[in-house]
């Protein structure tokens, strides 16, 4: 039982990484011009990841310094959801033995 809330917290953990990866490449693909954001389905489908990410975001981005243009706030998020995610197994094994 308790190894089956372990392995949900990884996989909620895993998809929370995914929306991460998916939200980047997308923003650089508007950066760039290659989405074209007056398409309704595309607008309301950024507000919705922008709606994911940004309590994940805001409060590295409160910590980190500015550097300009470039936003490090999701390599940390996936920094710290694959250190999560490590000591989870960690525990998980731990608890299994």
């Amino acid at each position: 039982m308790l190894f089956s809330i372990f392995q949900v917290l990884d996989l909620l953990l895993r998809v929370f990484s995914y929306i991460i990866i998916a939200q980047a490449i997308i923003s650089w693909l508007v950066a760039f011009n290659v989405i074209n954001t007056t398409n309704d389905f595309v607008r309301s489908f950024l507000a919705a990841l922008d709606r994911i990410t940004e309590p994940l975001y805001r409060p590295i981005r409160r910590i980190l310094p500015d550097f300009g243009g470039i936003d490090f706030s999701p390599i940390v998020v996936l920094l710290l959801i694959y250190i999560a995610r490590i000591l989870l197994a960690g525990v998980a094994r731990d608890l299994v033995v």
